[in-house]
């Protein structure tokens, strides 16, 4: 045999290592999005029924996403020190099973605790998750690779809500929808184990094939212009991102649509970003960051078909909410793998996700402060965020680096 044809079969060997890879970490984060997708439908509801007022329940929901958020960055600084990228991960997930023990929380304070277990959870195992998935679709794509994730992913958000409004409506009660989530969250553990066994270390197998990189060295290098000007999109853009509890809280104080109806569009905007994550993560494969250009673009029509007050409007509106976060969850990460050092990848997540969440923070009580006033300042407030990304959108394409190889 010839020696390009035993590399043409080692060529072929990694990728298929590498679409199996990505592969089970989707069902692995399928898994995991039943079981805190199906909770999270039903927080706010839940730590009412337990005595909560909707001051303690906004305070609860904001402690939680909050160090959803900021933890990320200090997991995403300790991986790519210690490079205990599985460890991290792994006990992330572990920590989901906060969410079946909320069906013994008699108070709301122990749900409290529960539920920002699971949102911390979440911000420990990301960043190692991310830079592991990196590594993978270097051989296939990133952005089909996360975008092959992301649609894997939401099929879980999209299963998780309905299985515990299923439960729900059979007993009435939360007791049973919680508990029916011991299932995914034990499947969720399992197969990372799996995953762990048979891809011990993903950053050799799939991208640094050749030599064995000191890490610790390697991380003190500082990051592109490029990523800076990348995370300074990322913010703006995000700032102007209306969330979908106040499209939601639009919906049912105006009374748009019935409020029963509320969670059907949330499950078709999970469908249309599964969606649009396997479109837009192709589409960055030929043509790169010129694809963030649609962010924005897409992000502006939602303020004024989300908030209208016609129904198919609203719809409309709803269906590009879905489509903007597969853009987000697609190429927003797809991204940072083509434009940091493989050995930096978990604190890019890190920092990446660190102001991806204050911008949601920000934007978001900017936009319900601002509601109370008047629906059309949220409209000049955003106007004004996607504006501001345009221009550092056209900053970030004129920045040197990798992103501008593609």
């Amino acid at each position: 045999m010839k020696i390009e044809d035993k590399q043409n079969i080692i060529v072929f060997n990694i990728k298929k290592s590498a679409v199996k890879f990505i592969l089970l970490f989707g069902i692995v984060s399928a898994f995991g999005d039943i079981t805190y997708e199906g909770a999270r439908s039903v927080y706010g509801p839940f730590l009412g029924y337990l005595g909560a007022s909707a001051m303690i329940v906004g305070l609860i929901s904001g402690i939680g996403e909050f160090l959803g958020y900021i933890l990320r960055l200090a997991s995403g600084y300790f991986v790519d020190r210690t490079q205990k990228y599985w460890l991290v991960t792994i006990l992330g997930y572990g920590l989901l099973i906060s969410v079946p023990l909320l069906a013994i929380a008699g108070r709301w304070e122990v749900a409290a605790l529960f539920i920002i277990l699971e949102r911390t959870g979440k911000a420990i195992r990301s960043p190692g998750k991310d830079a592991m998935l990196s590594h993978a679709t270097k051989q296939v794509g990133t952005g089909l690779g996360f975008g092959i994730h992301e649609a894997l992913d939401q099929l879980g958000a999209v299963l998780g809500p309905l299985i515990f409004t299923a439960a729900l409506t059979a007993t009435g009660g939360y007791s049973l929808g919680f508990s029916v989530m011991w299932l995914p969250a034990l499947i969720t553990i399992i197969v990372i184990l799996i995953v762990r066994m048979k891809f011990p270390e993903p950053r050799k197998m799939f991208e640094d094939t050749s030599v064995q990189i000191q890490s610790a060295t390697i991380s003190a290098k500082p990051f592109s212009q490029t990523f800076w000007y990348y995370s300074l999109f990322t913010f703006i853009s995000v700032l102007g991102f209306a969330n979908f509890p106040i499209i939601a809280y639009h919906l049912k104080v105006q009374g748009v649509i019935p409020e029963a109806q509320i969670p059907t569009l949330y499950a078709l905007a999970m469908a249309i970003d599964a969606v649009v994550a396997l479109v837009i993560g192709k589409t960055y494969d030929k043509i790169g960051l010129l694809s963030l250009i649609s962010i924005p673009i897409l992000t502006l029509p939602i303020a004024f078909l989300g908030f209208s007050s016609n129904a198919p409007s609203v719809i409309v509106g709803v269906i590009l909410w879905g489509a903007v976060m597969g853009i987000h969850e697609t190429i927003m990460r797809a991204a940072i793998a083509d434009i940091t050092d493989s050995s930096q990848r978990g604190k890019a997540y890190g920092i990446f996700n660190t102001l991806y969440g204050f911008a949601l923070l920000i934007g978001s009580s900017a936009m319900g402060f601002l509601y109370d006033i008047s629906i059309a300042s949220v409209y000049l407030f955003i106007l004004a965020a996607e504006l501001l990304a345009f221009f550092a959108y056209f900053y970030l394409r004129k920045t040197p680096g990798k992103s501008q190889s593609k």
